[in-house]
């Protein structure tokens, strides 16, 4: 028997559910028109698709499988919405144990539901990429994620549970806390998001606790809320562990669609669970491997809710060729914005990440900032407030001055236009317990 994954830790028993890792792709694609034909079966019980297949004439029996793939609607988050509670449940309610609710930060929130089957695939798919990066039961997990109608401390915790780790449900915030626990603990592998992370370092530094030689840590996942490569090296250099990737979505179940492996070269999709399409967000065609564009997902095993071809807005591209940890599953280039979060700035078209891959390259900017916009004699303006790192007081105005310009002169050049730069002292700018709020926009509509 051999290890699989890359990793020395990895056991060499490893449960069913790990072999699905390493289908073929043959194996992968047989599976996924297997499974497609299904689910199309199943979301035809359900009010909106029932309603929707029959007004295009699709007959759910015949579906032809990966080649009738177009044929199918794409699903948005507005039809979601004018579903609400139940038009989307494919089951009876009874066969449903659970439900979560998305933030709604974005519009009118919308709900998702599970089958005791559902919440198993799951926590499979999640549990698939810990194992992959070499957690085991050897390991104490601390899940630092908001716990209850988010997905995203739930995914993670009976992952956690079913590789057989020490699980330490922490929750999200009160930042002592956290730290007392990891080091009494020995906490070794942790679930974060990027900005809390941060703070979590900025933390120790400011009460003199040495995270080399005080904690434990070896790994981390990261996800939830947007960031740059470099925001992660960041976290990955200051908490001196390797911090891996993770992406998912309310939608499809949360955390778990796709997870980096030991090679950290993109997201593998659990291609088993999910089928995945990039495609132009204006034209709605195709796109090949390597053009970015919006990444669309149907659920293959979903029972109490399927979705088919949802379109999550995520902005990212399918990585060509194949990775060197031995897997066939396809992978994702990191999330680089949202089709709905684009922003428009003196005829620019920008996203809120090009300004922090910016910020995170420079030494002296801490983890919080915020984007602000206004309406400025008519016109609209973007002001860019920065964060100190934590022990950086400038007193003299000229050093500040001088940080400020290369800020701008950085800005300038990714963004092609001069936002106004403002520097603030650590600490100073609002934060919140979950996701980063990273835009304000005050213009005048």
């Amino acid at each position: 028997m051999v290890t699989r994954g890359g990793s020395q830790r990895l056991p060499v028993l490893m449960p069913d559910y790990y072999d699905d890792d390493f289908l073929t792709r043959d194996e992968i694609l047989e599976l996924q028109d297997l499974r497609l034909r299904d689910v199309v079966q199943r979301a035809s019980q359900s009010a909106y698709y029932g309603a929707r297949f029959a007004e295009m004439g699709l007959d759910p029996q015949t579906f032809e499988g990966l080649e009738g793939l177009r044929r199918l609607p794409l699903t948005s988050k507005n039809d979601l919405r004018s579903g609400m509670p139940y038009g989307f449940l494919a089951l009876p309610k009874s066969q449903v144990v659970r439900m979560h609710y998305s933030s709604g930060t974005t519009g009118i929130a919308t709900a998702v539901y599970h089958t005791a089957d559902d919440l198993r695939f799951w926590a499979e798919c999640v549990a698939r990429g810990m194992r992959g990066i070499g957690l085991t039961n050897e390991d104490v997990f601390q899940n630092m994620m908001g716990y209850g109608l988010f997905t995203g401390g739930l995914g993670f915790h009976y992952a956690s549970e079913l590789v057989g780790c020490m699980t330490i449900p922490s929750s999200a915030g009160n930042t002592a806390r956290q730290v007392h626990l990891m080091r009494n603990f020995g906490t070794t592998g942790v679930h974060i998001l990027p900005s809390y992370a941060l703070r979590v370092v900025h933390y120790c530094e400011e009460n003199s606790i040495d995270i080399h030689n005080d904690l434990s840590l070896r790994v981390g996942f990261i996800g939830a809320e947007p960031h740059t490569e470099k925001t992660r090296q960041r976290v990955e250099q200051m908490l001196g562990v390797k911090i891996y990737n993770s992406y998912g979505l309310s939608e499809m179940a949360g955390p778990g669609v796709a997870i980096e492996c030991p090679a950290q070269d993109g997201l593998h999709l659990r291609e088993d669970q999910y089928l995945a399409e990039v495609i132009d967000p204006e034209t709605l065609e195709p796109l090949p491997d390597g053009e970015p564009g919006e990444l669309v997902l149907t659920s293959l095993r979903r029972q109490a809710m399927p979705l088919i071809r949802y379109r999550t807005r995520d902005i990212t591209s399918f990585k060509a060729g194949v990775c060197s940890c031995g897997r066939a599953h396809r992978r994702l280039e990191r999330i680089t914005g949202r089709s709905d979060d684009m922003l428009i700035i003196k005829g620019v078209n920008l996203y809120p990440l090009q300004v922090e891959r910016v910020l995170m390259g420079v030494e002296e900017v801490g983890s919080n900032y915020l984007i602000k916009l206004q309406t400025i004699n008519e016109m609209d303006e973007m002001i860019v407030q920065v964060e100190l790192r934590p022990g950086l007081f400038f007193d003299e105005m000229r050093k500040i001055e001088t940080l400020r310009q290369q800020i701008v002169a950085e800005l300038k050049s990714e963004l092609l236009f001069t936002p106004k730069v403002e520097i603030h002292q650590p600490n100073t700018l609002p934060t919140s317990e979950g996701k980063a709020v990273r835009v304000v926009d005050e213009r005048v509509k």
